[in-house]
């Protein structure tokens, strides 16, 4: 892969910017840390610019909160600033992380995600006999920073770039070394990546040509049982011995018992949501439909929550579930 140079002046363009600000404020135009940085718009961004330029970035600042949706996880959520600087350079380099990726990688890529990994897994469900299900042990917790740090001098040839990325990196840790924090978007484009080196080993060398992952969710197909149970067998050293990372106990089972899949078990005639997607989708309407009651909430604001729940859920087989919940809601 050629290495890209020159790429920080374009990053710092006052153009590049201004689109990373209007990028950064969708869905938060009415925060207070939003409004502050539009009121100062120019000498912000011409702020950031001088930092992107000196070297010297300021990044690191962290506010932690924890969600459970459905297990326990700690967010790490930038500034507003920083995540302005994350889309700016994100403006520059996606296409740089996006050609390394593979045809079957679903997440955090434009016109990939949920729902399509979804479609292409009933696919597969359906063509073979043997699914091998792989899952990475607190993934974002064990990422490997100088490991990362490699890829991308692999990917980078420029080096002010490369010392924004390892600034960035370095700003957070679980241990000596390791970690990405959830929720930053330079997070969700330095994970996907990490696994793609991956990806290839597995596409190219252990010729697994039914192949999905969305980010560290990995499923194999074949119609050979021992086959699968070779390449998990291998793809486990590999991940272990050239990127740090331990997988969770596989997952090898018929098709016909069902695949658990992002929030789903897809079946080889139809998919059903999982016992925790159910529950999320009680709760949460009961929770939405509370705050519009207790006017917390108007409307337009109550089916920007809602419409996202009922399409994740619509993708199975819910029509009962559907009308059940939306009946009761009715009813109070």
């Amino acid at each position: 892969m050629k290495r890209e140079n020159h790429l920080i002046a374009r990053i710092a363009d006052p153009d590049n910017l201004r689109l990373a600000f209007w990028k950064a404020r969708k869905g938060k135009e009415g925060k207070i840390e939003v409004l502050c940085f539009r009121k100062s718009l120019d000498k912000n961004l011409l702020l950031l610019r001088d930092e992107l330029l000196s070297g010297n970035i300021d990044v690191g600042n962290y506010n932690y909160f924890t969600i459970h949706d459905p297990k326990e996880r700690l967010i790490c959520a930038a500034t507003f600033r920083e995540r302005v600087l994350h889309h700016a350079i994100m403006n520059v380099c996606h296409a740089n992380f996006e050609k390394y990726q593979i045809f079957d990688s679903y997440a955090s890529r434009m016109g990939k995600g949920t729902f399509a990994a979804l479609e292409r897994a009933k696919g597969f469900q359906q063509k073979y006999k043997w699914f091998l299900k792989l899952d990475v042990r607190k993934y974002f917790d064990s990422i490997d920073h100088e490991k990362l740090k490699i890829m991308l001098v692999n990917m980078f040839k420029d080096k002010a770039l490369l010392n924004v990325f390892n600034h960035i990196i370095d700003s957070y840790k679980t241990a000596t070394g390791k970690g990405l924090p959830i929720g930053n978007l330079t997070s969700q484009y330095f994970a996907n990546h990490y696994l793609a080196f991956a990806d290839h080993y597995l596409k190219e060398k252990l010729q697994a040509t039914a192949y999905i992952r969305y980010m560290d969710d990995m499923v194999i197909w074949a119609n050979n049982k021992d086959f699968l149970l070779r390449v998990g067998i291998k793809f486990q050293q590999f991940v272990k011995s050239e990127l740090n990372l331990t997988l969770k106990p596989f997952c090898l089972n018929s098709t016909e018992k069902g695949l658990p899949f992002l929030g789903f078990v897809i079946f080889q005639s139809t998919v059903l949501l999982n016992s925790s997607s159910r529950k999320r989708f009680k709760v949460k309407l009961r929770h939405y439909t509370y705050k519009l009651h207790n006017e917390e909430w108007n409307q337009s604001e109550y089916q920007a929550h809602v419409l996202p729940l009922i399409a994740f859920i619509r993708q199975a087989n819910t029509y009962s579930l559907r009308s059940k919940y939306i009946e009761m809601l009715k009813t109070g």
